[in-house]
């Protein structure tokens, strides 16, 4: 398999506008890059019911990525930062999976000081209704916004 070159060293971690830290350029990224590799301890979904909550005002927020396979990689433990990319619901960057690990791209050229995003796509088990779209809500105020972190219609 041909390894993946990625490039973390063109972003920042700093404050967001949209939610308490974010990921920005550093330097004029081209379309069709790859930045990161979305790292962390993997765990199975059981385990996921042991962990703490992380804030306890928003007991939504976790840095858990789920993998194709149902298990997950906790970035809350042994992450890197792109933990710290936003949601947007039109994005700049998407994720991709390859034999279990994540990746994150750019979907267009990003410009110096752009802050990073890709769309969460939120799946949950529950029933989706106004109450859970509003549990994780979405603030990245764009004009395209589902106003929900959730995965959008299919």
């Amino acid at each position: 398999m041909k390894k993946i070159e990625v490039f973390p060293k063109c972003t920042v971690v700093k404050n967001s506008g949209i939610h308490g830290k974010g990921v920005y350029a550093t330097k004029e990224i081209p379309k069709g890059k790859t930045i990161f590799e979305y790292k962390g301890e993997i765990i199975s979904p059981a385990e996921v019911d042991n962990l703490p909550t992380s804030d306890m005002k928003n007991p939504n927020h976790t840095f858990l990525f789920t993998r194709d396979d149902g298990l997950l990689i906790n970035a809350g433990k042994k992450g890197n930062s792109s933990r710290f990319i936003n949601h947007s619901c039109k994005p700049n960057c998407e994720t991709k999976e390859k034999k279990g690990k994540i990746f994150i791209y750019t979907l267009k050229k990003i410009r110096k000081g752009e802050e990073l995003f890709y769309d969460y796509r939120i799946q949950v088990d529950k029933k989706r209704t106004k109450k859970l779209e509003k549990e994780f809500l979405c603030l990245c105020g764009n004009n395209e916004c589902r106003g929900t972190m959730l995965a959008g219609p299919e």
